[in-house]
């Protein structure tokens, strides 16, 4: 159940009960309480919190349900406050929402989360897990208009042809700061802390909330001590572009597969390259292995089928995973069967090898083999009776948006390119180097304060490619040990920063394709005793949360090393060919991609 701020302020709840420690949570969760704990004016310069907005009251006996990052946990009593701040000259309040744990069970941490899409907050669901381990948790709306709103509906000013560049700012990075510094001043003075008291500060985030830590990692090195970041959707120039590159693969090839062709030859991906780790189990452990060996023309000929779908009105069932995030992609279509054609292995053959302008450069990396072709869904016209390509949401908002800088839904790929989508690329890098691009590598000050960072991805992700993680984690790794030997570089780099690809899983969780493969869902734990107790987490613990392995626990590999297993012995080896697949050229591009 989703509990609103505001909606959590009418609840009838219990007091605090069984709470040992004094005060105890309804001694400090009122509302004058909170506003007597707020950040004094000026606490950062130009920013006035607001006594007047402070809203508080107490939640006892929470359930926290088991998550993709986070297992279930009862008994959780907690102090529920919103409050809001201006900036000097800018009247637009910037809201805040945190969930503060009963004194007694408060851990002295702070936990800053992040959001997804193109919004700044995951609102309770990201508020949730830090109580697990006793953190005050914390998101913010970036002042983007309220809980339900986000980037989209604000970058242009007034609707109009201009960007707001105060909320592209509060977005890249200023607002998940502003959020951090506030917050772990209202956790202080909330608790009583004594200044030499240490309050842990954390971050941890998906996606955008992924993009967002490293925003903070990259600009602000000693503002937290731990960052867990997944599937970062940085680099946004190149990644939001990418979601309209499957479709300009079936623009070039003149072929428009029903979607359950391209889901039969997922299927048969993942079931030719299960084996390759050297463990049979429904998971593509090693897709840089699946890349060198497999071909999608191993599909042509065998059949697919699939039932009508009515679509996303009229009582249908919710959108697939391929359908999410097309404009198009959750209307009617009827029932499909054939077999998997020449022109549909082509098209994925296109897709994995990633884009490539017409000269032959290699222009930005795409998806794993055993990745479902989201971007590549179709749409079925009945009009016409034929499939049609579906131009991506993400892709369409941000050439309209951020580049045009125009408020439409509508974007034609009938002329659309590589070359194109190269342009694009290019042009998103250079105007928003500043605050959507998040690549910058050299992260010195993080490291010299004590920082530590883990990074995971999952290999089969379908929106922001695996690949895009392994090319931050090497520019780091050359940024910060220029000419030294790979193994001394990577070395060094894992005393503080760790990337942990994850076989199976899709975006921010589990793969549907893949059910039985494992997830992280205990990486905050991890964070916590890498920063806390100095437990380097050389292998990253990981749940495999459905499927037929439900519950068994399983280690994860540090890249580079690579999952290799001998019986039920896994074993994390070096593999330089496997290593080569992961970085790209991308000799189409002037200057270099970080």
């Amino acid at each position: 159940m989703w509990f609103s701020p505001l909606l959590l302020l009418g609840l009838s709840l219990a007091p605090a009960f069984g709470v040992a420690a004094v005060p105890n949570l309804s001694d400090v969760c009122t509302t004058t309480y909170i506003q007597s704990a707020l950040p004094a004016d000026g606490f950062i310069q130009g920013i006035t919190p607001s006594s007047t907005s402070v809203t508080a009251n107490p939640v006892t006996n929470y359930t926290l349900a088991a998550g993709s990052t986070n297992p279930s946990k009862t008994g959780l009593d907690f102090c529920n406050v919103t409050f809001s701040y201006t900036h000097a000259g800018r009247p637009v309040p910037v809201n805040l929402w945190f969930w503060l744990p009963s004194p007694s069970q408060f851990q002295n941490r702070f936990l800053a989360t992040g959001g997804g899409g193109l919004a700044i907050t995951s609102g309770q669901r990201g508020l949730g897990p830090g109580l697990a381990h006793g953190a005050a948790t914390a998101t913010t709306d970036g002042g983007l208009g309220g809980w339900g709103s986000d980037l989209g509906r604000v970058v242009l000013r007034g609707g109009g042809g201009a960007l707001d560049h105060d909320a592209l700012q509060a977005f890249g990075h200023r607002a998940i700061h502003e959020m951090s510094v506030l917050g772990g001043e209202l956790t202080r003075k909330f608790y009583g802390s004594a200044p030499e008291q240490r309050i842990f500060s954390y971050f941890h985030g998906c996606s955008e909330g992924g993009r967002e830590g490293w925003s903070q990692v990259q600009r602000y090195g000693g503002q937290f001590d731990g960052v867990a970041v997944g599937a970062p959707a940085f680099r946004q120039a190149f990644q939001q572009v990418l979601h309209l590159f499957s479709a300009v693969v079936e623009n070039a090839r003149g072929y428009y597969p029903p979607p359950c062709e391209l889901e039969r030859i997922a299927n048969d991906t993942i079931a030719a390259c299960d084996g390759l780790d050297g463990r049979m189990d429904g998971v593509v452990g090693r897709t840089d292995l699946c890349k060198l060996r497999y071909d999608a023309g191993q599909s042509v000929g065998k059949p697919y089928s699939c039932d009508a779908s009515a679509g996303s009105g009229g009582g249908a069932p919710p959108p697939t995973t391929m359908e999410r995030r097309q404009f198009g992609g959750g209307g009617p279509r009827p029932a499909a069967q054939g077999t998997v054609t020449a022109e549909a292995a082509a098209v994925a053959k296109d897709i994995w090898k990633g884009v490539f302008d017409s000269q032959g450069r290699q222009v930005y990396v795409s998806f794993q083999p055993s990745a479902s072709f989201s971007d590549a869904a179709t749409t079925f016209n009945a009009s016409t009776g034929a499939y049609e390509a579906t131009v991506s949401g993400f892709g369409v908002q941000y050439v309209n948006l951020f580049l045009r800088e125009v408020n439409s839904s509508s974007l034609s790929l009938a002329n659309v390119t590589t070359d194109t989508l190269r342009g694009w690329m290019l042009e998103g890098m250079q105007k928003f180097s500043d605050t959507l691009q998040t690549t910058w590598p050299d992260l010195e000050d993080f490291r010299d304060a004590g920082g530590k960072v883990i990074h995971y991805h999952g290999e089969s992700d379908d929106s922001v490619p695996a690949a895009s993680s392994v090319m931050y984690h090497d520019a780091v790794r050359r940024t910060m040990y220029p000419g030294a030997p790979a193994n001394e570089s990577y070395a060094a780099l894992d005393d503080w920063y760790r990337l942990f690809l994850v076989p199976g899983a899709g975006h921010c969780g589990p793969s549907p394709l893949q059910p039985n493969g494992p997830f992280p869902q205990s990486v905050l734990q991890s964070l916590i005793d890498w920063v806390e107790e100095g437990v380097n987490p050389t292998r990253l613990n990981a749940t495999v949360l459905s499927g037929p392995s439900e519950g068994e626990e399983q280690k994860l590999c540090s890249f580079p090393l690579r999952p290799q297993w001998n019986e039920e012995v896994m074993d994390c080896v070096y593999d330089q060919e496997s290593i080569d697949t992961w970085l790209p050229t991308l000799d189409s591009i002037p200057v270099p991609v970080y």
